[in-house]
């Protein structure tokens, strides 16, 4: 069972084609499951559209899900279209956030914390002049972030959970007990994590996590999943035969997809 959870269109401003485009892809690739996860709007903000080249506009996600919803039946048969949607984390905006997602038959929902300190994590100067013990504290920021989305019971799904190294690669070597903290949450709250193929388009040039927290998180029990992040249709699926070799490495036997929100394992 071939399958990618994790991608992106038009809606969200900074990415290439259409959902079709990336159900079509999927099915050129020989997948038999295809997730549409585009990044939500911003629902903590009054305005329709707070971020235009970040996420969808509010006045978009019921037709968002209207889309994929009719694609999932006009596909059905040829491949499986799951209906899923990366939110961002907010803890002040969690009640608003649930609310609005409760309206909807979502397969899955990927938790993803893409601001910490009130700073994208992709900010390449965040860590500019920064001293060792300032840079941990900002590491420990950004786990805590995550430890408070496993545990609010949103999500199927955590997204890219060290993706703070995009364009700061040294991110791995900064060295806190908050990482193994928060897969031990992660493992109790019975989450996946999954494995993010985009990081080899930054400038860390590897995926996301590194192997160091997939052999910890198994040690923790932390189901995996697989996820593209693509943005363009034509990397759905990109490497996941090769993360699929690297998962057996380490120890893993399978890994999961969802479907109703019920978590479904297919062997490696």
């Amino acid at each position: 069972m071939k399958f990618d959870l994790h991608t992106h269109h038009s809606r969200c401003g900074h990415a290439r084609g259409q959902i079709r485009d990336y159900v079509e892809a999927a099915l050129r690739g020989g997948l038999q499951v295809i997730g549409i996860s585009d990044h939500s709007p911003y629902f903590g903000e009054k305005s329709d559209h707070a971020q235009p080249r970040i996420a969808m506009a509010k006045s978009e996600f019921p037709r968002y899900v209207e889309e994929v919803l009719a694609l999932k039946e006009e596909y059905r048969g040829r491949i499986e279209v799951l209906l899923g949607v990366e939110s961002d984390f907010f803890p002040e905006h969690v009640g608003a956030y649930r609310a609005i997602y409760d309206k909807y038959p979502f397969d899955y929902i990927i938790g993803s914390v893409h601001q910490s300190g009130g700073v994208s994590i992709f900010n390449k100067r965040r860590f500019r002049g920064l001293s060792e013990q300032e840079k941990i504290r900002e590491k420990e920021q950004y786990y805590d972030l995550i430890l408070q989305s496993a545990k609010s019971g949103m999500f199927q799904i955590l997204g890219h959970i060290d993706a703070m190294k995009g364009f700061y690669p040294a991110f791995s070597d900064i060295r806190t007990e908050a990482v193994e903290k928060t897969l031990r949450i992660i493992g109790e709250a019975g989450m996946a994590i999954e494995v993010n193929t985009s990081g080899k388009t930054k400038d860390v040039g590897g995926w996301y996590p590194s192997d160091e927290i997939l052999e910890m998180a198994l040690r923790y029990g932390v189901s995996v999943t697989f996820g593209s992040d693509a943005h363009d249709p034509e990397r759905v699926g990109d490497d996941r035969e090769l993360v699929a070799r690297r998962l057996k490495e380490i120890g893993y036997k399978e890994w999961v997809y969802f479907s109703a929100k019920k978590r479904i394992a297919v062997p490696l």
